[in-house]
């Protein structure tokens, strides 16, 4: 009997997902719960397990291919005879379910009446071009067609000598009406971030103010706690303190982790702190945030910080360490940036960007000095905080950075 996966809800009513890579071909036998695939949400990418055992028949989808949810990908056949035999109608079927997934696709009513889904889509007729996995993901990272390029392995498949020839000839000067581009899909995390920001530019009034602050006091305070044992094993940087600044500001502004609530025309002001940190990564710009970060102090927040830097950096990061976000910080400053416009992360009242930390003149005690000098920028929802909260909460930070002191005083 041939069983067919229907690609599951993967949660958050998504309704599609890019098929990164096969973990089987046709005719491996396989287990139940062994991984099959990953895909790639616009939330997060997934290891799907097989809800069956038995030996592969056929794959339903390419490696690279947007699937809906509720398409065939893979066909398993369990070595057994199919009998059919009539059933009463009301008869209860039994669907595959991952854990932790919906029901995949077609779905099944509580009298147990099996909606239709729709019908996938047949692979291509004359398949794909043949390549190496390690092949596919250098064309994937060149965004290269691997339909386009000409083929001279023994056996018919694209070589790593075949994609830099390509890249040679796309490369090279052009004349007449011929242009030199490269087409990229808009798929995956980018897809999903570029609908987001839309979405947030044109729902949220953003206002974004800046102030320039003299850090050195921090700068200094960094360097000497490096030097603690209390710090030796942790990687403390610039960030971690400003992360520090801008929750303890968050005690005195609270307007600033808030959420507007369109539907019940509420103000949701949370009494909790998920602190989102912009990333990016390989598979685009991701914002993962630290849980309850308002309970945690400097030495576990760089730590988190550290975690969840490399998490992203990875490709690990999973759909819980996106989700709930309350406000976020950009750090531009790794780019040599000094600053920036950012836009609110969608459901989000307010985003600090920080800027690069300068070596500059600067007045200090009456005199010029050569001090260390950074620009921060709050971008706000001028329909959950004013002016005036916006700015007090932007100074608050400022006046910690210019005084680490402060987060004594204020914590």
């Amino acid at each position: 009997m041939t069983n067919s996966f229907r690609l599951p809800d993967l949660g958050e009513g998504l309704t599609e997902a890019e098929l990164i890579s096969w973990s089987v071909k046709v005719g491996d036998t396989i287990a139940l719960n062994q991984v099959i695939a990953e895909v790639e949400t616009a939330k997060a990418s997934v290891e799907l397990p097989s809800p069956f055992a038995g030996t592969v028949t056929a794959l339903r989808a390419d490696e690279g291919s947007t699937v809906q949810v509720g398409s065939v990908i893979i066909e398993v056949s369990d070595g057994s005879t199919e009998i059919v035999t009539e059933e009463p109608a009301e008869k209860e079927e039994r669907v595959p379910v991952l854990v932790g997934y919906g029901v995949a696709g077609e779905g099944v009513s509580r009298r147990g009446n099996r909606r239709p889904a729709a019908p996938a889509s047949p692979p291509p007729s004359n398949g794909r071009p043949l390549a190496s996995p390690p092949v596919r993901f250098v064309a994937k990272q060149q965004g290269i067609d691997l339909a386009d390029v000409s083929a001279t392995g023994a056996h018919g498949e694209v070589t790593r000598d075949d994609l830099a020839a390509y890249t040679e000839r796309d490369t090279a000067p052009v004349s007449g009406t011929v242009k030199n581009e490269t087409r990229t899909p808009i798929k995956g995390v980018r897809k999903h971030t570029a609908a987001a920001m839309v979405s947030s530019a044109f729902t949220a009034p953003h206002v974004t103010e800046f102030i320039t602050v003299d850090v050195t006091p921090s700068v200094e305070l960094l360097e000497k706690l490096r030097g603690t044992k209390h710090f030796r094993d942790i990687k403390l940087t610039p960030l971690a303190l400003v992360a520090k600044a801008l929750l303890v500001a968050l005690r005195s502004n609270p307007s600033l982790n808030s959420e507007w609530d369109e539907q019940n025309q509420e103000i949701v002001t949370k009494n909790y702190v998920n602190l989102g940190i912009a990333a990016a990564t390989p598979r685009g710009l991701m914002v993962p945030n630290i849980k309850d970060a308002h309970t945690l102090g400097l030495k576990d927040v760089a730590h988190a910080l550290t975690e969840l830097t490399v998490t992203a950096k990875e490709g690990k990061t999973g759909q819980a360490d996106l989700a709930d976000g309350t406000i976020t910080i950009t750090n531009v400053g790794v780019f040599g940036v000094d600053s920036g416009t950012p836009i609110l992360n969608p459901g989000e009242a307010a985003i600090l960007c920080f800027g690069a930390i300068r070596r500059q003149p600067w007045e200090f005690e009456g005199e010029i000095a050569l001090r260390s000098v950074t620009t921060l920028s709050l971008s706000f929802d001028h329909r959950l905080v004013d002016g005036e909260q916006g700015s007090r909460f932007l100074a608050d930070i400022a006046s910690i950075l210019a005084d680490p002191m402060n987060l004594v005083a204020l914590a």
